[in-house]
């Protein structure tokens, strides 16, 4: 697994175009599973309008792609649409754009440069964040290292997940795989004992604002 940036959340973003009005849609998606679910969300919402055209890429490595002009002259929305996902070096991440026909034609060239406006403007409506692969551990803690271990997760770049206080206080936090053989000894050092840490999920992420704040 590699590092990606993604949007943080969905987000839209309206223009009008020689009396057709556009409505673009930009949402993160784990999968093409979660990128289907997202375009039936919109048609769902758009019944009446004339057409709901969309593009997604998802995985890994890209491998599922789909792009539809959703009775559009062919190429002119579909396609233009996935080239702004792409130009913005994007993964897991759906756009639909939603229109409703003003009595204007566009010809080929104005629906391509409609489609595309929308969908940028969707995209940058959107806050991105940079996924790094992470794994979620969970470690016990006395009080007396309870900021210090706040501290450090800080400092490090990791992230608390959750806490629960009793005789003693139960974290869950997440590490970048790259550190992961490093990881006892760097709490063993700050602690001054082995942790006893359980390793609770290896296929999760840490997420950060994009570009870095």
């Amino acid at each position: 697994m590699q590092n990606f940036v993604t949007l943080a959340a969905p987000a839209s973003a309206e223009l009008v175009e020689k009396k057709s009005r556009f409505i673009g849609y930009a949402a993160p998606v784990a999968d093409e599973a979660a990128a289907q679910a997202f375009l039936q969300e919109i048609r769902s919402r758009h019944r009446d309008a004339t057409h709901n055209c969309y593009a997604y890429q998802a995985g890994e490595n890209d491998q599922f792609q789909r792009s539809s002009d959703d009775g559009e002259p062919s190429g002119t929305a579909g396609r233009p649409i996935l080239e702004v996902i792409r130009g913005r070096g994007l993964k897991n991440t759906a756009v639909v754009v939603t229109r409703y026909f003003g009595g204007i034609l566009l010809g080929t060239g104005g629906l391509v440069r409609a489609y595309s406006a929308a969908a940028k403007a969707a995209l940058a409506a959107a806050r991105l964040v940079s996924c790094q692969p992470a794994a979620l551990y969970a470690l016990s803690v006395d009080y007396a290292n309870w900021q210090r271990l706040t501290n450090f997760l800080q400092s490090s770049g990791w992230e608390l997940k959750n806490t629960a206080f009793s005789d003693q206080v139960d974290v869950q936090f997440a590490a970048p795989l790259v550190q992961r053989a490093d990881l006892p000894r760097r709490l063993a050092e700050l602690l001054g004992a082995e942790p006893r840490l359980l390793l609770l999920d290896d296929n999760t992420w840490l997420q950060k604002p994009w570009p870095e704040e």
